[in-house]
């Protein structure tokens, strides 16, 4: 074995990924035998899907399929290049269009992934003598694109406003302050305090990006997110976007004003130097978004859903903290635990996300069970019935 292999073996995630495996309950890429819907096929089992960020529940939905299967006759299957150069199509920029419009911002730019988006952005919005202030929860993306800076990097304990202030305080005032939030924090299903932080970016002079993966399609009016939600879109610098959850298929994008935006079209390096959206994806993602605005039935149907599931958890006495989107954390606090309960769920018929560290506190383990606008009351009761089970044989819940 040689130096690198002998150092990966020795990871602690690679270490724990065997250890589980050896006992037969390792969670991760489990193969789908089809569509991504409610109940899936996999691996031999037929199991209620609680484990999606589909919650528009568009990804299965024939006409999206149609979209992005015209698109393919028409463009092709790639674009070969990117924005900069040869990548850019006619429905790239009608997307753009369409989403800026949606989210209320001047412009858009679509990005390959969500994750690129973040990565690319945020670096190239400040410099060396600049700020950086996150969430100490918010997404691996917003992590990773902070770290490709040269600007100063802080944070504030998770959604504490007086943390943030004594942050911002620190900052010198004339250099800029970029705050990068979570709208809906993906894990734990709550929400940044944006009221708060919109407060303190007039008194401290600093700008807001706010990540809405899994705002949109969900808050707001015809699911416009999180910042529409708080009827602050105008105080929000800038709006980040992904097609991959309620979008129905994978993409990303950032909207701001023309200033910003025409910026970016010329710096963001995972913009420039990456191959742009598939013409399937993008067609996809816009009739995706055209249905999400002429459906608002599809709206409603998920926060009955939702609201319904979470009664039925606390009834039956999960711990969920604090979440108020379709994302229900059922805390476990046991890593170990953590495993067992999504293996265990899974041969009662229900696919969940486990959540461990790095993603969050070795106290705070828990499995993330998420809705989408065509789940049933049924299912959910059959999902909380087999959790139940679960939780109590292994002294989580009484």
């Amino acid at each position: 074995m040689g130096i690198l292999e002998e150092k990966l073996s020795k990871h602690p995630f690679v270490e724990l990924s065997r250890e589980v495996k050896e006992r037969g309950i390792y969670p991760y890429f489990r193969q789908i035998e089809g569509k991504q819907g409610t109940e899936v096929e996999m691996g031999g089992h037929h199991v209620l899907m609680f484990g999606s960020n589909a919650y528009t529940g568009l990804t299965g939905d024939q006409r999206i399929i149609d979209a992005g299967c015209a698109a393919m006759q028409k463009y092709g299957s790639g674009c070969a290049g990117s924005r900069f150069l040869n990548g850019t199509l006619d429905i790239h920029v009608q997307l753009e269009k369409e989403l800026a419009e949606y989210v209320g911002k001047d412009d858009a730019l679509c990005f390959s992934t969500g994750f690129m988006v973040n990565s690319g952005v945020i670096p190239q919005l400040v410099g060396k003598d600049d700020y950086i202030i996150c969430d100490d929860r918010d997404h691996a993306s917003i992590v990773d694109g902070r770290r490709l800076s040269f600007a100063t990097q802080l944070h504030y304990k998770h959604n504490d406003m007086a943390d943030l202030e004594r942050v911002l305080q620190r900052c010198e005032p004339d250099k800029v302050k970029l705050i990068v939030v979570d709208g809906v924090f993906s894990m734990e299903g709550d929400l940044c305090k944006l009221p708060e932080i919109v407060e303190l970016k007039h008194k401290y002079n600093a700008s807001i990006m706010v990540d809405e993966a899994h705002g949109l399609g969900v808050f707001g009016r015809q699911g416009r997110g999180v910042c529409d939600h708080f009827g602050l879109t105008d105080e929000v610098d800038l709006i980040m976007g992904t097609f991959s959850k309620s979008l129905a298929s994978i993409g990303g994008f950032i909207a701001a004003n023309q200033l910003v935006i025409d910026a970016l079209r010329h710096m963001a390096r995972t913009y420039i130097f990456s191959a742009s959206c598939t013409p399937a994806a993008t067609a996809a993602a816009r009739e995706a978004l055209r249905i999400i605005k002429s459906e608002p039935e599809r709206l409603e149907a998920l926060w009955n859903v939702t609201n319904y599931a979470l009664k039925r958890f606390k009834e039956e006495g999960f711990e969920i903290g604090d979440t108020e989107s379709p994302i229900i954390p059922l805390y476990v606090r046991d890593v170990d635990k953590t495993f067992v309960v999504v293996a265990r769920a899974f041969e009662e018929g229900v696919f969940i996300n486990p959540v461990i560290p790095p993603a969050c506190g070795p106290q705070d383990t828990l499995v993330r069970f998420a809705l989408m606008a065509n789940h049933t009351n049924e299912q959910v009761d059959r999902a909380v019935a087999a959790l139940k089970k679960v939780f109590v044989e292994l002294g989580v819940i009484k």
